[in-house]
């Protein structure tokens, strides 16, 4: 059994808003386990949904480089906001988001531990090295993703708040859609979808709504009936995870999908979204 620290009471409740005095009862109850505690407390109907746990803060900012083969995303973090808004901070980012979007290297272990190619035999983690010492803090290279293109496929991008937020949404079907796409990635930018669709969501995930839908259902219900409220209720879930799923931001009267098969109708194509990335610092 994990001991409850002070700590761990706080981060529970930050993600929660439940009192301090009923997270370190839930914590003890589930012998630490802050996600196990989470559950009680919804099964007790005194928290709401919660996302993925949030990491520690960090300052950071996240560019993109797009060429005619593919599209290199790099995020990258610092101690302070003022050195993230630095020039040379910028400076750097992007000319890492550079040397992905060259498609050498497909993991980010890979990617620190290849070749600067703009000052060779240096590696890029060496060049982070050096940045450290001229910006006086310390630099990561936390995240960072080559999407190779492909035909018959739009892209949309979208970067919010100077970086802090990247959306980039995948469009199969045209290669003329990147406005389309661009809307999307807009939207999963406000909308904060964990999926691309059902389908995706892990069996432990869905498990685990079903069973804290399910002890929300009164006591005495007939099956039937509570297999109609579990079914509503995972639908809900499943309409505020899932991308295509979510109402348009702009129009709630339709969804991500049907948006997508309206227009798919209007060109004569079937289009889909094939896939999306949302990257947020802090997150």
């Amino acid at each position: 059994m994990t001991a409850v620290t002070a700590q761990m009471i706080k981060s529970l409740r930050d993600r929660t808003g439940v009192g301090m005095i009923k997270c370190k009862n839930a914590l003890v109850e589930s012998g630490g386990d802050i996600e196990g505690a989470i559950a009680l407390l919804r099964k007790a109907g005194i928290a709401s949904a919660v996302k993925k746990e949030s990491r520690e803060a960090k300052e950071g900012a996240i560019d993109f480089v797009e060429n005619a083969n593919g599209i290199g995303i790099v995020q990258m973090n610092a101690e302070t906001d003022f050195v993230v808004n630095n020039e040379k901070f910028r400076e750097f980012l992007h000319v890492m988001a550079e040397e992905v979007a060259a498609g050498n290297v497909s993991t980010l272990e890979e990617f620190i531990a290849a070749p600067f190619t703009k000052e060779s035999p240096k590696t890029i983690d060496e060049k982070r090295k050096e940045m450290i010492s001229v910006l006086g803090e310390n630099i990561l290279i936390s995240k960072m993703i080559f999407l190779k293109k492909e035909s018959d496929v739009s892209y949309g991008i979208y970067s919010h708040m100077n970086g802090k937020i990247f959306t980039l949404v995948e469009i199969a079907g045209s290669s003329d859609e990147a406005g389309l796409a661009k809307e999307i990635a807009m939207h999963a930018a406000a909308e904060a979808p964990e999926y691309l669709s059902e389908s995706e969501i892990p069996k432990e995930i869905k498990a685990q709504e079903e069973e804290i839908a399910k002890s929300r259902v009164p006591a005495g219900k007939p099956a039937e009936i509570v297999e109609k409220i579990v079914s509503g209720k995972m639908q809900a879930f499943y309409n505020d995870v899932c991308l295509v799923n979510q109402k348009y931001i702009k129009d709630n009267s339709t969804t991500i999908e049907n948006l997508v098969n309206s227009r798919g109708k209007e060109l004569g194509k079937e289009l889909k979204v094939k896939g999306f990335y949302r990257l947020q610092i802090g997150a």
